[in-house]
């Protein structure tokens, strides 16, 4: 496993991704070597050996993105069978987009006949490899043992977010506790054996640990230094719960944080580079979407119109960058008297409030369109953390320590929180949003960025956005 925005990324699925990148590729070369077999003089790469790779890479690129959108690049793929029907979903859209493309610049256009072939030995090709690297991997697929120092509800978190990923081949062999001693042999937490922090240096090797996470709540006088010296000497890797912690999750755990991961943790870019590109790439995004999306918008005012009436376009105070109040633009999905009372109300999933057709927009982010124009007028960045109302901000900054940090930047139309979370209802999920909201923070950049795009894309096409 390595490390991509500081979240541990399994080796498995990178092997995959580059695997089926040169696989897509050949199996276009061949699609138009069989398909020109009788005409070798016809066979593109005679012709334009530059333009035909070109195509190439294009339909690899966008075929892979469809791949990503059905979830095939996940953690967990599903069995066999949900893995064909999502190939299958993938290479329907990739169709779908080809033929726009083609109509829209049709230098692009592959000869239809070897789209198809290329396509269809692109799914058997693709579906072979998966089976056999699912196959090699749990015969060879490298597992990792890991010794957890606690027994705490910080080695509990920790346990559960390793079961979580088995895609990572990570596994708990035990947990050391200082209250073990020789009169609790056969005691067991979570399933596992529970051994004396006293001799590490013994029993780490004959359990097979290559790494020991520090997961005590109480360090004083508990930790074993000498043992976890010597071990890290001897190659064995120490790591701190907190940080595994956040680099399984991709979320900064409030529960466990303490202000030292804030002041001596890497990250938090803020330079002026980092500023200016972010503004440049947002109004690029918010004109080329606004321009893209101006005929889905269209649709959507008119269905808003036929199905509750006026008005179209909501308005709503939030909070934005340093604290400052904006008016949020979008597309009303509630009844007009969502809020006859007066009284604020927290969005939340199912909401009863929630039209026929906002139903429809909110679960395919349809009704966020509108937030280009924000973008546009600087209120807003393509991606951040989504703004909440000044009478929820008043009440959480009293609640939820470093809840003001995320007004450090602007908010965004989607953000990290908003693909990892659902819509908070409550003051618990607010701080649940506000973990993966310090993530981001702690590590934004252009690639982070991008990659929250694609999971938006993602969420947009499954149509998870209510979830």
């Amino acid at each position: 496993m390595i490390r991509i925005f500081n979240q541990l990324v399994s080796i498995k699925a990178l092997v995959l991704i580059q695997t089926e990148a040169v696989l897509i590729l050949l199996c276009f070369l061949a699609a138009a070597k069989l398909w020109y077999w009788q005409d070798p003089a016809g066979f593109p790469l005679y012709a334009s050996w530059p333009g035909f790779i070109g195509q190439c890479l294009l339909q690899m690129v966008l075929l892979q993105i469809c791949f990503y959108c059905n979830d095939l690049y996940g953690g967990s793929c599903g069995s066999h069978i949900q893995q064909l029907l999502g190939l299958l979903r993938a290479i329907g859209t990739l169709c779908i987009i080809s033929a726009l493309l083609y109509f829209l610049v049709p230098l692009l256009m592959i000869g239809r006949g070897v789209l198809i072939l290329a396509l269809a030995l692109t799914l058997l090709g693709a579906f072979t490899t998966r089976l056999l690297l699912d196959k090699a991997w749990q015969a060879t697929g490298p597992a990792r043992n890991l010794l957890v120092l606690g027994t705490g509800s910080l080695a509990t978190a920790l346990s559960q977010e390793i079961s979580r990923r088995r895609d990572l081949n990570l596994n708990v062999s035990a947990f050391a506790d200082k209250g073990a001693s020789g009169g609790d042999l056969g005691r067991e937490f979570l399933g596992r054996p529970v051994i004396s922090l006293c001799g590490l240096q013994e029993s780490v090797p004959e359990m097979g640990v290559s790494q020991i996470v520090v997961a005590l709540e109480d360090r004083r006088g508990a930790l074993p230094v000498a043992d976890l010296v010597r071990l890290r000497l001897q190659g064995v890797s120490v790591t701190d719960a907190h940080e595994l912690l956040t680099a399984l999750s991709g979320r900064v755990w409030l529960n466990t944080a303490l202000p030292s991961g804030f002041i001596f943790a890497e990250g938090f870019p803020r330079s002026k580079f980092t500023l200016i590109w972010k503004r440049a790439l947002d109004l690029l995004f918010a004109l080329v979407g606004t321009l893209v999306t101006l005929p889905v918008m269209a649709l959507t005012a008119l269905a808003i119109w036929l199905d509750s009436g006026p008005p179209v376009i909501y308005q709503q105070t939030r909070v934005g960058l340093k604290g400052k109040e904006f008016r949020l633009l979008k597309f009303r999905s509630m009844r007009v008297d969502a809020e006859a009372d007066g009284e604020p109300q927290w969005a939340r999933a199912q909401d009863p409030r929630v039209t026929r057709v906002g139903a429809f927009l909110r679960a395919y982010r349809l009704d966020e369109l509108p937030q280009f124009f924000n973008v546009i007028r600087g209120q807003m960045s393509f991606v951040g953390p989504r703004p909440e109302r000044p009478c929820f901000v008043a009440q959480l900054r009293t609640i939820i320590p470093y809840y003001d940090e995320r007004h450090l930047v602007r908010p965004g139309v989607t953000g990290w929180a908003q693909v990892q979370y659902p819509y908070g209802a409550t003051i618990p999920e607010a701080a649940g949003k506000l973990e993966y909201d310090l993530f981001y923070l702690k590590n934004m950049s252009f690639a982070f960025d991008c990659a929250i795009a694609l999971k938006t894309l993602r969420i947009v096409f499954l149509g998870w956005g209510s979830r």
